[in-house]
């Protein structure tokens, strides 16, 4: 880097010109700070980002974990630590947004906030968003666990909870670790018996999202709330 022009050079550039300016990699170049022996910080933000030899995107990057990260040649704890800290902070300021503007409002933030939460886990999870009265988001919990094919879900455990938070309405989703977002009998059959039980304490259901790598669904978008 120490031949390249000043303006070229990811922070001088962003610093003058803005994070806008930069390319994901010049971007993740600053983050990287310093390549290894034969290869260049930029080359190895690059290298992360290819869909052959790294993560597929920024989207794959930040589905990772520390110990994905580990197979990535010159990438130490120091790095991989910075990488990952980036990822929680993304997570944090999306639940912030959540928190303070409507779920309706962002329903995008609630699909990126719920891919970042969910897409990179090597197992299926259902989860909850509990929303109030002014459907802002109250908190989000992981409530159960399952294989890579299915997960048990017990509709009064989704009930308690929801009248634990105070909850006036809920986002119901899960994730599907095998990839692919469509949604299937069981996850359709499983969505109306929670949205009857909900209904017998006056919580509405108002979506239920599926989530993949690089893919979130709505049901209600395709009209199955």
């Amino acid at each position: 880097m120490k031949n390249t022009p000043a303006d070229s050079r990811p922070r001088e550039k962003l610093l003058a010109r803005g994070a806008g300016a930069l390319s994901d990699a010049e971007l993740l170049a600053i983050l990287l700070r310093t390549g290894i022996v034969g290869k260049g910080v930029l080359q190895m933000a690059e290298e992360l980002l290819d869909s052959k030899l790294g993560f597929g995107g920024i989207a794959g990057l930040l589905n990772t974990t520390a110990e994905d990260l580990k197979r990535i040649k010159g990438l130490g704890p120091a790095k991989r630590a910075e990488l990952v800290a980036v990822l929680e902070l993304a997570r944090r300021a999306l639940a912030e947004q959540m928190q303070t503007r409507t779920v309706f409002e962002s329903p995008n933030a609630v699909k990126d906030y719920l891919q970042l939460h969910l897409a990179h886990k090597t197992y299926e999870v259902f989860a909850v968003l509990f929303v109030d009265a002014q459907n802002r988001m109250l908190a989000m919990e992981e409530l159960f666990r399952g294989t890579l094919t299915q997960t048990s879900v017990y509709p009064r455990e989704v009930v308690l909870r929801a009248l634990h938070h105070h909850a006036s309405s809920v986002v119901l989703c899960h994730n599907h670790p095998s990839g692919g977002v469509q949604p299937s009998k069981a996850d359709e059959s499983l969505t109306q018996t929670l949205k009857a039980a909900l209904g017998l304490v006056d919580v509405r259901v108002l979506d239920h999202i599926i989530v993949a790598k690089g893919q979130t669904l709505s049901m209600a978008e395709r009209g199955l709330i």
